[in-house]
């Protein structure tokens, strides 16, 4: 494997409980404005988007409460951790999105925050329900069946 695709795709941060609490609909791709000493801080891989969500404002998403450490060799030049951070999505996207939470009572859940190919931090953002408990365990009852009936594929042949 060559050095460059090693690179690409390189999460620096997963939600890794946002498919068990919500019904993902959807999910798309979206830019991030971010200031140098928070690039610098998700190459660490340090970054936290566990508790963060996304939330329109003015026509603009923003991402909230997404954690992104302070890069310590940036000095007085340092970013706040937890400031709000613009999403880049086109004006349509953005729009769509903004419909769905309006009417549908939907939300936006941050999935995942990475490099791709290019080097350039990218958000997949989903658009999801929330789940109730019945709806985790029925998930949970499938998974378990799943594993099962595999299981016992193999052991028959």
């Amino acid at each position: 494997m060559a050095k460059s695709d090693v690179a690409a795709n390189r999460v620096a941060a997963q939600n890794r409980k946002a498919r068990h609490n919500y019904q993902i609909e959807d999910s798309l791709e979206a830019g991030l404005v971010l200031l140098g000493s928070e690039v610098k801080a998700l190459r660490e891989g340090r970054a936290n988007i566990a508790e963060s969500y996304a939330k329109p404002e003015n026509g603009e998403i923003w991402l909230i409460n997404a954690h992104i450490p302070e890069y310590r060799q940036a000095g007085q030049f340092n970013h706040e951790p937890r400031r709000p951070r613009k999403l880049l999505l086109k004006k349509r996207e953005a729009s769509k999105l903004i419909g769905a939470t309006d009417r549908d009572g939907m939300t936006l859940i941050p999935l995942k925050l990475y490099f791709n190919a290019r080097g350039i931090a990218k958000l997949e953002i989903g658009l999801g329900k929330g789940k109730h408990y019945y709806d985790k365990r029925e998930t949970q009852k499938k998974r378990d069946w799943n594993r099962q009936k595999a299981r016992l594929m193999r052991e028959k042949g």
